[in-house]
């Protein structure tokens, strides 16, 4: 299927590596020229550089941390107009609600709640007035169903979640959507994190960690990046232009949910 953006222009934060690398990837494949954000400048230029060889598009790295008012700043002077924004960061640390204090969750708020709304806010009027965009926000799957030690995450995620699901129909007459990518347990970094804390917490190797945690996905695998960057580039697609403030999971069955 012919997705019908080549040659646009994305900004996909937070795209070094992970979902948001997968996301990069997919939609370079597509023809999609990039701006491309990380923290961490060596590993982003590195991924920079091999979507420019694997597809031939413009690709400009910015390091710098997106969910800073100078880190973004930097990115939307360096990519000008765009049509396509994926918003992606890191999500807070886990603990219990007894923990975390009120800054906590300002920090959380910022990282995981403004920043993305900063970062639409500065794209939205162009797109608008060029009568097209696509913005894809990657949350999590625990807006369907919270995770417990994620409350910080719980709480910010909810917020953009709420956001989007007013500005969404506010923007659409001009044919820009804002959808929001819901994943579950996807073979990344932060999924090795979590099985080696796992299995050092109760004694087992990581490949017995992460077989017990499969096991409760109906899929029974943890999902990939490239399937990951598959869904974000239909939702950045000219055939996704009714699907307007949804929630879209992909986390192998895990949430338990009729609707």
């Amino acid at each position: 299927m012919d997705l019908g953006i080549s040659g646009k222009k994305a900004i996909v934060c937070a795209s070094s590596k992970g979902l948001g690398l997968g996301c990069a990837r997919a939609l370079a494949a597509e023809g999609v020229d990039l701006v491309m954000n990380a923290r961490g400048a060596e590993a982003l230029e590195a991924a920079a550089e091999d979507i420019r060889r694997d597809f031939g598009v413009r690709v400009t790295a910015v390091a710098g941390d997106i969910t800073t008012e100078e880190g973004r700043a930097a990115v939307l002077e360096a990519a000008g107009e765009v049509d396509i924004l994926v918003n992606n960061a890191g999500g807070p640390p886990p603990g219990m609600w007894s923990d975390w204090s009120r800054e906590d969750f300002i920090k959380a708020l910022d990282a995981n709640m403004l920043a993305p709304i900063a970062m639409m806010q500065a794209v939205l009027p162009g797109m608008m007035a060029r009568h097209w965009g696509r913005v894809v926000n990657i949350t999590s799957q625990s807006v369907k169903a919270p995770i417990p030690v994620l409350g910080l995450s719980n709480a910010a995620r909810a917020g953009l979640t709420g956001f989007v699901a007013g500005t969404s129909r506010q923007v659409a007459p001009e044919g820009v959507t804002i959808n929001n990518l819901l994943p579950g347990i996807h073979a990344t970094d932060r999924a090795d994190a979590l099985d080696a804390g796992v299995a050092k917490a109760e004694g087992i190797s990581i490949e017995e960690a992460r077989k017990r945690r499969q096991a409760t996905i109906p899929a029974r695998r943890y999902g990939t990046i490239e399937e990951f960057g598959a869904a974000c580039a239909f939702l950045c697609s000219q055939w996704a232009g009714y699907i307007v403030g949804q929630n879209v999971l992909l986390d192998g069955g895990a949430v338990n949910s009729t609707m």
